[in-house]
């Protein structure tokens, strides 16, 4: 049977039930501070204190020892169960710090999800086997504070405190479309040839729009009649010969069927950056996929 406890009914701080379990086990205040390292007056305070907060005497002073009230005696099987279970956490914290084996979830866009991570997380498994691997694809940034994920690959910095990041590198964007349809809008050679051309948009704020117009493209919302916010789509429609699209150069140049829109044109430049919670100062398993994360992303 399930009891639920009311923490709010415990009136007594564990320090002092530990200074009270290792001073019955031990006899005397002079033994209990040197097992635990600490000065036999802080000790009579916590033994004290922990009689106030109870209301009961716990032990009898005999010569220079104590010697467990009757009281303390009913007191100190429990105390011990709670000094068991203490440590049973700490062993517990300790394994799940230190192991290797376990769940990671990693959280990454679309793109990066289907092109880069299968055959980095193949290698990975291959080294680690005991590792599984949940993979959340997102194009929106997960929370890791709330444990949408331990480890995310972003395209920005983070700002929130508590998050570890570290800049892998920068990506560049650029232009693509298959050779009909560069064809079909009559092979331009400068920036300002493409603004009858159409463009899958891909956010409703605008910033599509105004990074392009910044090379000089000279765009309007009507050269967007295409929208998703998946990139997947936006790059089957790209292969598909519907408009231009802009991908990450990487993932871009190795598709056959496409090719670079002005091949001179300036790319426009994002960095990569790899996050993951604070757990990651502790967590043997997260610091290891996140060292190798890093390593197999700079190689790509």
């Amino acid at each position: 049977m399930h009891i639920c406890m009311d923490w709010r009914s415990v009136k007594f701080d564990w320090n002092k039930a530990r200074a009270f379990l290792v001073t019955a086990e031990e006899g005397s205040l002079s033994a209990v501070a040197r097992a635990l390292g600490m000065a036999q007056p802080t000790l009579g305070r916590q033994v004290d204190g922990l009689e106030q907060e109870l209301g009961i005497i716990l032990f009898e002073r005999v010569g220079r020892g104590l010697t467990l009230t009757p009281s303390g005696m009913e007191l100190l099987d429990h105390v011990r169960d709670m000094g068991e279970a203490a440590g049973r956490v700490s062993l517990t914290a300790l394994g799940q710090s230190q192991a290797l084996e376990g769940t990671i979830c990693i959280s990454a866009s679309e793109t990066y999800a289907t092109v880069l991570l299968p055959a980095i997380i193949t290698k990975l498994r291959k080294m680690e086997p005991g590792i599984q691997v949940e993979i959340v694809v997102a194009n929106h940034a997960s929370d890791l504070r709330r444990r949408e994920a331990d480890i995310a690959i972003r395209n920005f910095r983070p700002t929130e405190p508590d998050l570890i990041a570290k800049k892998i590198g920068d990506a560049e964007a650029v232009l693509y479309a298959t050779p009909d349809y560069i064809a079909k809008i009559g092979n331009p050679t400068k920036p300002y040839d493409l603004r009858h051309a159409d463009f899958v948009n891909m956010d409703h704020g605008g910033m599509m729009l105004k990074g392009l117009n910044t090379l000089g493209l000279g765009l309007t919302e009507a050269n967007f009649p295409l929208f998703t916010e998946s990139y997947l789509v936006m790059w089957e429609l790209v292969r598909q010969g519907a408009a231009i699209g802009i991908l990450d150069a990487y993932i871009g140049d190795a598709d056959p069927t496409v090719r670079r829109v002005l091949p001179d044109l300036e790319p426009l430049v994002f960095p990569i950056w790899l996050v993951a919670h604070r757990e990651l100062t502790t967590s043997r398993r997260i610091r290891m996929v996140y060292d190798f994360l890093a390593e197999e992303l700079r190689r790509s």
